[in-house]
């Protein structure tokens, strides 16, 4: 929630985190699995090279940015990679930049 724009919602029993209506996170109802925007041009190399982590949509769902990943599988730091790299392909170009000096990314 401490992203720019960020709102939290809670559909079909799954938190879901937004930019506008853009969806950029969103977990499992379990909780076991995190989805997050990804380029769709990367994805299939992410997964392959690490299949025991992350995983395809459901084939309904591969028209998006999206991939999954097992919560079980990462760490705090690459979750929030994971998160502010999902929100950066949604946010507006200036909050991103705004966002990355103020974490000292740039």
């Amino acid at each position: 929630m401490t992203l720019p724009r960020t709102t939290e919602g809670f559909v079909g029993g799954r938190v879901k985190f937004y930019v506008g209506r853009i969806v950029y996170v969103s977990f499992s109802r379990d909780g076991t699995v995190m989805g997050f925007g990804f380029p769709k041009e990367w994805r299939a190399a992410l997964v392959e090279s690490e299949p025991d982590k992350f995983s395809l949509p459901s084939e309904s769902d591969m028209r998006f940015n999206w991939v999954h990943v097992r919560l079980d599988a990462i760490d705090a730091e690459e979750m929030r990679d994971l998160v502010e790299n999902a929100w950066a392909m949604c946010a507006p170009k200036f909050l991103v930049e705004e966002y990355a000096a103020g974490q000292g990314y740039r």
